[in-house]
């Protein structure tokens, strides 16, 4: 198994950005250092031409040329020649060759390097240099003077850039402290305010996760409480059993009868874990039917829940199958078939459990408005009015069923797969038989 490289986004992005920024700014600063220098460069021959320009009209006094060209900080040498070829003026420690090129020439003397620039006119010819070093030195004096405000500014805006992004993510870190200083049992949502349209729907998803680990969490909890609540009764029932038949050994009709007692709370037990178990999974399960629906046919899982409970419906010779006039076409809504088939069989048994012998029990499956109608209708006693509200409540029996042998279990597990598929669930009397009439209603079907 392959480990996963983790990584902190506050410092990757620091450090893409600042690494962008830095090179960003060094490419402007050697583009703007080449620039300069090439600029001064420009400068200083305009520079030359201009003053051989202004000697062209006679000999100047050379002194105060030099002397004002060396108080600037340039490196001038000039040289004048007549007509006639005759020298007519040399600056002091000039080492110029005495030949002259017209225009602008580069020329080693010496040992070192001059840049020089010749004009001629009917009268004389000027020539003036300057030392190639020297020039170079105040060109990167002048390029260095250009880039400088890069050297100064890309420090502050990476600074600037550093507190902007550690601004930006303070909501980020915020709600991870949020999480990490959160109790085991603290299900309850993480604040968005201040976070970034990129971070909420992720904060939102989380919250809405939290609500079904909560959700979850609770179902496990009250399903821990209520079978040990529940499971007291009949262990107990079942080990009173056990020593009542230990005491029957000398009677043979005490110790069957003991026998069966201890079957039948055996039985018992054994459903009411079957339906704590089944309601346990259901409850867990709410929430998360998108993830795993699938279309279901109806009239399928009407046949599948028949076929379940038809045996115990025989054995009480009571009539039990499809009413008149149902559906031929399929029936489809979209959920799961097993957990719809609970929800039928728990109903059928309902309806099979309190229909005294030789009754009726009818299943209705209809299309009205575009949704799906199920219903199931017994001959039985019903269930009151005024504890119809209360019917789905886990281990709540009616008064007046409440001597039938029963976990109160069903109509509660019955309850959890409607809302998980969307159904709305109605109970009413039967007009046809006379008994409960429970009624199922799906969204959509087609």
């Amino acid at each position: 198994m392959k480990g996963s490289t983790s990584h902190s986004l506050r410092r990757r992005l620091l450090w893409f950005v600042l690494v962008a920024i830095f090179l960003a700014a060094l490419a402007q600063a050697i583009t703007t250092y080449r620039g300069a220098v090439q600029q001064a460069d420009a400068l200083f021959d305009e520079h030359l031409q201009q003053m051989a320009r202004s000697l062209r009209g006679g000999v100047p006094l050379g002194s105060l040329l030099a002397e004002s060209d060396a108080d600037s900080g340039f490196d001038l040498y000039v040289q004048i020649w007549g007509q006639d070829g005759t020298q007519l003026f040399r600056s002091t420690r000039s080492a110029l060759p005495p030949r002259a090129v017209l225009g602008f020439s580069d020329v080693e003397a010496n040992g070192n390097r001059y840049r020089v620039y010749t004009l001629q006119t009917a009268f004389q010819t000027v020539q003036i240099a300057q030392d190639l070093d020297a020039r170079a030195a105040r060109a990167r004096v002048l390029a260095i003077r250009a880039v400088l405000p890069f050297a100064l500014l890309t420090p502050l805006l990476m600074l600037a850039v550093w507190w902007v992004i550690s601004r930006s993510l303070a909501p980020i870190e915020r709600a991870r402290r949020q999480v990490a200083q959160r109790g085991a049992e603290d299900f309850s949502p993480l604040a968005d305010e201040g976070l970034p349209d990129e971070v909420r729907p992720l904060v939102d998803e989380l919250n809405l996760l939290f609500g079904r680990v909560r959700s979850a969490f609770d179902a496990q909890k009250n399903f821990v409480a209520d079978a040990a609540h529940e499971l007291r009764s009949p262990l107990t029932a079942l080990k009173l059993q056990a020593q009542a038949l230990r005491r029957s050994d000398e009677d043979p009709a005490a110790r069957e009868a003991g026998i069966t007692r201890l079957n039948q709370g055996i039985d018992r037990t054994i459903r009411l874990v079957e339906q704590l178990l089944v309601l346990a999974s259901e409850e867990a399960s709410t929430g998360q039917t998108s993830g795993t629906a699938e279309p279901v046919d109806l009239q399928k899982v009407v046949k599948l829940a028949i076929a379940d409970v038809l045996p115990f419906a025989r054995h009480k010779q009571i009539d039990l199958g499809l009413a008149d006039k149902q559906l031929l076409e399929p029936v489809q809504v979209s959920g799961q078939v097993e957990a719809l088939r609970i929800l039928l069989r728990n109903l059928l048994d309902n309806a099979i459990k309190y229909t005294p012998e030789t009754g009726r029990v009818d299943v209705f499956l209809q299309l009205h408005a575009g949704q799906a109608v199920l219903a199931v209708e017994d001959s039985g006693p019903g269930i009151a009015p005024d504890d119809r509200p209360r019917v789905f409540d886990r281990f709540f029996r009616a008064s007046d069923v409440a001597l039938e042998p029963g976990s109160g279990l069903g109509l509660a597990i019955v309850k959890v797969i409607a809302q998980r598929h969307g159904a709305a669930i109605a109970l009413d009397r039967s007009d046809r038989l006379g008994g409960l009439k429970v009624e199922l209603r799906f969204s959509s079907a087609r």
